[in-house]
């Protein structure tokens, strides 16, 4: 590595981030500009650690220590190759993966980990600002047509991945706007459109067809892309959203997450609203669900201008720190996660139970009734909860937002027309990428279950591998198995 020491001489240190009175005033990113002076002593911090755990950790395999080691000597045409490879995105993943590969990190065994993340969004920025990054159309077209259902990443990676193989390549959106879960489900604050924008362009100069207000399923009809295409490739996402059957749930005021945050980024985008508003400006607001969505709740809901913001959850309180025994390195770290979100002001609440909502007179959402519970091990040795007595209480509020998860792939439209398996957990069943219909494809939250933004790329690039060798009869795209061979530039 560039600096053999470079871990015991230098911390781990972030960028400093916009004041939080300051950016919930507007939707943009809440860090500064790049320093590359800063990046160049964080890459440094990157240990010949011999074995590489931050390539277990990361789904897309990235080869980590190369990419960091380019940085530590200043070549960023090196290190945007090398991290190319395995990523089509790292624009996206470098602002919002929840960095599993720094969890994996060697140096997070007694240490603080490197800055990985913040590193791969340098090199991608910089390789843009730099002129490295350009559209690379394919030298020779296979003739073959492929159609890729959903533009979100799963879609993107696998559109990218089919169509720098040669084949044509024509992506179905039913949003107004390319870019799936990215466009509509990720504020702005983390993930300006722009990014995303300017990735889009780059994939249309190198010659993938976008349609929106396409609908499979519903005003495109799957079975005519099974005949007017030679393989067709389903990445709608876990896109069921997960209720919450309480009495009270028709109230006026509990509003899914979703349906709250796609709303606002359209409001950034300057699109119209066609169904009714969902604002957060002078009200109590209540986000139900402790994770990433669950946040971006917080952060959009601030930025409304909300009375104030509470934000419950079901489990009991982690940790500050890891339980060696049961959730030792490299595994994710079951810890409390503190957000920019957060920062920016939230009453946070663990191990409560919703009960009901309550309503006025008027049929409007006025209070959540709600129990603290204790979590246990029962004999049987699975955890279970125990409701407190005398707990029982309402928490005032006029607006609701659920965000618990989703439960699966949307069971009518495309996969009722083509009739395809799905799983014991509601997802699409698969062997290979292929579902039980010869030619159709599945990749992303759709195939895997909810999870993140770097497990759809990968998924995308998985399938795209796949759907190629079985046009092909053999393919010479990259996968995650051959991303651990160091890369020669």
């Amino acid at each position: 590595m560039g600096q053999p020491d470079g871990f015991m001489k230098f911390n781990r240190e972030m960028p400093k981030t916009r004041d939080p009175h300051e950016r919930i005033k507007d939707y943009k990113e809440i860090y500064p500009p790049l320093d590359h002076q800063h990046v160049h002593t964080q890459s440094a911090r990157c240990m010949d650690c011999g074995v590489p755990f931050c390539h277990h950790g990361c789904p897309l395999g990235n080869t980590i220590p190369d990419f960091n080691d380019a940085v530590y000597r200043g070549d960023w045409e090196e290190a945007i190759t090398i991290l190319s490879t395995t990523n089509n995105f790292p624009e996206f993943t470098g602002r919002i993966c929840p960095a599993p590969c720094e969890a994996s990190c060697v140096l997070s065994i007694n240490n603080k980990p490197v800055a990985i993340e913040y590193i791969e969004k340098s090199i991608a920025e910089t390789a843009f600002e730099r002129g490295y990054i350009k559209p690379q159309p394919p030298k020779h077209r296979t003739g073959k047509r492929i159609a890729v259902v959903g533009s979100g990443p799963a879609g993107l990676a696998a559109a990218a991945q089919l169509n720098k193989a040669g084949h044509w390549v024509t992506v179905f959106e039913r949003g107004d706007r390319i870019g799936g879960l990215l466009r509509y489900g990720i504020p702005d604050f983390k993930l300006e459109k722009k990014v995303l924008d300017r990735r889009l362009k780059l994939l249309e100069q190198e010659g993938i067809i976008f349609r929106v207000n396409a609908h499979v399923g519903v005003n495109v009809s799957a079975k005519f892309l099974q005949d007017e295409f030679d393989a067709v490739v389903v990445c709608g996402g876990a896109s069921a959203t997960r209720d919450l059957p309480i009495p009270g749930r028709q109230l006026q005021g509990v509003h899914f997450a979703m349906d709250f945050l796609s709303q606002q980024n359209k409001r950034v985008a300057g699109d119209r609203i066609f169904s009714g508003d969902v604002l957060a400006g002078g009200k109590r607001v209540l986000v139900i669900g402790g994770g990433d969505t669950g946040s971006d709740c917080v952060g959009t809901s601030n930025r409304q201008g909300a009375k104030s913001v509470i934000q419950i959850e079901l489990l009991a309180k982690p940790s500050l720190t890891r339980n060696e025994e049961t959730n030792p390195w490299p595994l994710w770290p079951m810890i409390l996660n503190t957000s920019s979100s957060h920062e920016e002001g939230v009453d946070r609440k663990w191990a409560i139970l919703t009960k009901e909502f309550i309503g006025d007179h008027l049929n409007r959402l006025a209070g959540l009734k709600v129990v603290d519970i204790e979590w246990t091990i029962g004999e049987n040795g699975k955890p279970g909860f125990v409701e407190r007595k005398d707990s029982e209480r309402i928490i005032p509020c006029e607006l609701a937002l659920l965000a618990i998860g989703f439960t699966g792939a949307e069971k009518g439209g495309l996969v009722q027309e083509l009739e395809l398996e799905l799983d014991e957990r509601g997802n699409i069943k698969t062997q290979h990428y292929q579902t039980n219909k010869e030619g159709i494809f599945a990749a992303g939250d759709i195939r895997r279950g909810q999870s993140l933004v770097v497990w759809a790329i990968s998924e995308g690039r998985e399938a795209a591998r796949a759907v190629d060798e079985w046009l092909m009869g053999e393919s010479k795209l990259e996968s995650k198995d051959e991303s651990f061979v160091k890369v020669s530039v």
